[in-house]
């Protein structure tokens, strides 16, 4: 389905579906913002009030949680959405 990290090949391989109509617009980066900050601000949280380590100790752990469960998240939620669009025929909003 994808030809880079986050590009859509023109079409699939097997039975021919143009992938050129699908466009997620930032929904992929609304919800792994979403998800990845109620995970990360959630930890953060529980550290603080277990073991109230130093701010360096945060800054490193969030810093990489976030940049690792963005990347992690992102690809997939961009499929889905595709998924989703397809599923539903959805498609551009006309003025009649």
């Amino acid at each position: 389905m994808f030809d880079g990290f986050l590009t859509f090949r023109p079409s699939c391989e097997v039975c021919d579906l143009d992938y050129g109509s699908f466009n997620s617009g930032d929904g992929p980066a609304f919800f792994v913002m979403s998800i990845v900050g109620i995970i990360v601000v959630g930890l953060a949280l529980w550290m603080e009030i277990t073991y109230e380590p130093p701010i360096w100790v945060h800054a490193l752990v969030a810093g990489t949680l976030s940049i690792g469960l963005s990347l992690l998240l992102v690809r997939p939620l961009k499929g889905v959405l595709a998924a989703l669009q397809f599923t539903n025929k959805a498609e551009q909003g006309r003025f009649r």
